[in-house]
């Protein structure tokens, strides 16, 4: 079975006792090995670059191809040319795949260097890694389409035939563990190509027809939501409320809305949808199922890419039948974190909490006639009080805390909510009602 780039890199620094960097035709980098060594002449300014970088300078390049790597079909020696910055000797494998230089494998020669045999054999892994770089390509030109229908087929002999063709698209790569990567809003109906996304099988855009969330509506200026922010109390908001319960410690790292990005109003309005939108769904394989790193950097960069873009996870799966499942898990994951950016950027699905039921609920639903009252935009300060408690597992110290308010102060606040909404909030089902349809107006 085939590895990966960095697997394979590995396998070449292993043959030959030195730290080999694997980069594509465009001199982009794909994959580098440890560097572990004490002396600093193991690296040079145009290692460096191209590890930091993840390119080479088009100088470099030119030097480089000069030396007829473009059309060699085995081991180039390059000497240093310290005026270009290369002041170490070089060792380069190209990497081809029918007869088609597809990239590079670099090494930093020294005497006595590697030997013949051992060249040949890091050869024979440069043929695997070239067949690994074809299959990416041919993603990256032909799978665009068969990707986008088996994600918006519907069951049925449609979905049947989508599936069969990216089987074969894909070939026994079809079989690997894969996860989906959602990226939303992508500000574009077009999908970058699969070979400037290390990892991916294959890249499609989606309708996104969801709202921005939390982060595009908070003003440019404000900051990022948190715990430990919120506005003072209001002159005269004295009173007694429900005493707060124990309950379990609430994860660090989802922050408390701030006011300005409170749970807005859902009845009857489609306010920040938008059915022109879009979103970059993403087939990305994965070494094991519990080693998600090449999924989160791949998201990382492409929501990077997006400016404001959040980005979500799916489950680890085998082979491919399931992969609109994993497209509505990495969906949903990445609509939390636009509902609530402490989750992200990138947010995995296990990893959402609530937002996995509240994300299958239908859009627009109208929320509980008992809390749509307090879902209106004049009473943004009373909801976020009780998302905050809330959220505190109904500690009123802490929830105290994170609002900057003084306890009688919340409790005068939760007094009024209950008044406003009719629910008990001593009451569990109460609580949990409310909790609910506060983090489903997020959405």
């Amino acid at each position: 079975m085939k590895g990966d780039y960095q697997e394979l890199v590995d396998e070449i620094s292993g043959l030959l006792g030195v730290p080999a960097t694997l980069e594509n035709r465009d001199f982009e980098l794909i994959a580098f090995g440890a560097h572990d060594s004490d002396d600093d002449s193991a690296m040079d300014p145009v290692r460096t670059r191209s590890i930091l970088t993840r390119k080479s300078t088009p100088a470099v390049r030119s030097w480089f191809e000069g030396f007829g790597i473009t059309r060699a079909t085995g081991p180039v020696r390059i000497p240093a040319a310290p005026e270009a910055g290369v002041f170490r000797d070089r060792i380069c494998l190209p990497v081809r795949h029918r007869g088609i230089v597809l990239g590079y494998v670099w090494l930093l020669d020294a005497r006595p260097g590697p030997t013949a045999a051992q060249l040949d054999s890091a050869m024979q892994v440069t043929d695997r890694i070239g067949a690994l770089l074809a299959d990416e390509e041919r993603a990256g030109t032909d799978l665009s389409r068969e990707f986008r229908a088996v994600l918006t087929a519907e069951r049925g002999w449609q979905y049947d035939m989508a599936l069969a063709a990216l089987r074969t698209a894909l070939g026994p790569a079809a079989e690997g563990l894969h996860t989906v990567v959602c990226v939303a809003p992508w500000p574009s109906g077009d999908a970058p190509s699969a070979r400037a996304v290390v990892g991916a099988s294959a890249l499609c855009t989606m309708p996104w027809p969801w709202p921005a969330g939390a982060a595009a509506r908070r003003p440019p200026d404000a900051p990022a939501p948190h715990a430990g922010t919120g506005a003072p109390a209001r002159p005269g908001e004295r009173g007694h409320g429900p005493t707060a319960s124990p309950g379990r410690t609430r994860k660090s790292g989802r922050g408390a809305p701030t006011p300005d990005e409170g749970p807005r109003a859902v009845a009857g309005t489609a306010d920040g949808y938008d059915a022109d939108g879009h979103a970059l769904a993403v087939l990305v394989r994965l070494r094991a199922a519990d080693v998600l790193a090449p999924a989160r950097t791949a998201a990382g960069r492409l929501s990077e890419a997006a400016g404001s873009g959040a980005a979500g996870i799916a489950l680890p799966r085998r082979g491919t039948g399931d992969l609109a499942v994993s497209w509505r898990e990495a969906a949903s994951a990445a609509r939390a974190v636009l509902a609530e950016p402490g989750l992200g950027p990138v947010a995995d699905w296990a990893s959402i909490g609530p937002y996995r039921m509240l994300t299958a609920l239908s859009p627009g639903l109208s929320p509980d006639p008992s809390t749509a009252v307090l879902l209106a935009p004049a009473h943004a300060e009373l909801a976020r009080t009780a998302e905050v408690f809330l959220d505190c597992a109904g500690q009123a110290g802490r929830a105290a805390s994170a609002l900057g308010i003084h306890r009688q102060t919340l409790y005068y606040r939760l007094s009024r909510v209950e008044r406003l909404t009719g629910l008990d909030l001593d009451e569990g089902e109460d609580r949990l009602l409310l909790h609910m349809a506060l983090k489903a107006a997020r959405l």
